[in-house]
């Protein structure tokens, strides 16, 4: 990898790391990152970045759960749960797509 330079890779550690929630990885790479000459500024930028591509993916499976329990979200973000109080029914047959 000699096309991005060290500045560069250390943004995508980063990003890679908060993305996949590694502590150790975040502890590492903002020294790193710090080091290539990056200021506070360029990698709280980045933090924040990375943290909003993380929460998109991280929202939707939130809201698929509350959806398979029947729960609303009103103007405050409190759940409210539905009138029938019972997840849609599954068919329980095969493997999960996250177990298989």
């Amino acid at each position: 990898m000699t096309d991005l330079t060290n500045s560069e890779r250390e943004l995508v550690a980063l990003g890679a790391a908060i993305a996949s929630n590694c502590v150790p990885c975040v502890e590492y790479h903002i020294p790193e990152a710090r080091r290539s000459g990056l200021t506070d500024s360029q990698i709280v930028e980045a933090v924040r970045l990375a943290d909003k591509v993380r929460q998109v993916p991280a929202k939707k499976v939130l809201d698929a759960a509350m959806a398979m329990l029947n729960v609303t979200h009103d103007a405050a973000g409190t759940g409210v749960v539905g009138t029938s109080g019972q997840a849609p029914a599954s068919s329980g047959a095969g493997t999960p797509p996250c177990c298989g």
